[in-house]
């Protein structure tokens, strides 16, 4: 634990999807510095055990991995229920595993694209929440952080079935803290703009100079910053709920509207 390290974060246990790469990895290694204990889980197996060494290696932290695909459903419950009982009081989940697939006009859109974007950020993100918050409520406390986007409050052109999914977590999330509003478990919301990570890869099938220009010009957020406020809510005390967090790079004003230098 680094000396800055927030002792309200120390020895909870945080259960991460999608931890292989960018906001998911940047997390991991954010609440590891807390002293935290890193529950990690995406579908690729040699970068979570990449990252688990770093994390146990630099960090000094306790890590458990396993490969996970949070669109199978049977996963999720097998992999929840051979959790180590060491492992299965999580504290924290963040929900971080999600992708966008194509820039299209609805009308073109590839089919198997809309439903890897919506059992992925949709089904995946309910699958896992269903599956971890009643253990929450018996121990009396917890929190569900999933992180959204901008894409959840406003729609831009080609976006369609991405913006769709995203104003579902929006929704899905708004829900969750009305059902849990007798319990002391906190539901929190982060909605990043621009974000240099893999995501524009993803989207473009792999095209990465096109990917490029999605951040040509720009000073954007990096999975850092998007970690840092993560912590950052996590941390608060248990009755201060932040509800929802909307952080953009400076020069973006909308999910359409940037200025480039």
């Amino acid at each position: 634990m680094s000396e800055k390290a927030n002792t309200a974060l120390a020895n909870q246990t945080v259960l991460i999807t999608g931890a292989s790469s960018g906001i998911g990895r940047a997390s991991a290694e954010a609440f590891a510095r807390e002293g935290a204990r890193i529950l990690i889980c995406a579908r690729r197996g040699e970068r979570l055990n990449e990252l688990k060494s770093l994390l146990e290696k630099e960090l000094h932290t306790s890590v458990y991995s396993f490969v996970l695909d949070v669109r199978d459903r049977n996963a999720v419950d097998r992999s929840m229920d051979s959790l180590p009982e060491d492992w299965k009081n999580i504290d924290i989940l963040i929900n971080n595993a999600g992708l966008s697939r194509g820039l299209d006009k609805l009308q073109d859109g590839l089919i198997e694209d809309w439903e890897e974007m919506i059992d992925t950020n949709v089904k995946g993100l309910l699958y896992m929440t269903r599956k971890i918050a009643p253990g929450m409520i018996q121990r009396g406390r917890g929190h569900i952080i999933n992180i959204g986007s901008i894409a959840g409050h406003e729609v831009y052109p080609k976006g369609n079935v991405y913006c769709g999914s995203k104003f579902a977590v929006d929704a899905i999330t708004k829900g969750l803290r009305l059902d849990l509003v007798d319990t002391p478990l906190r539901v929190t919301t982060i909605d990043p703009g621009l974000v240099e990570t893999e995501f524009s890869e993803v989207r473009f099938h792999g095209d990465k100079e096109r990917a490029k220009s999605v951040y040509k010009g720009l000073e954007v957020l990096t999975p850092a910053d998007i970690a840092e406020t993560i912590v950052w809510c996590a941390s608060r005390p248990a009755h201060v709920q932040v509800a929802e967090v909307i952080i953009l790079p400076t020069n973006q004003a909308s999910a359409a509207v940037v200025h480039r230098s």
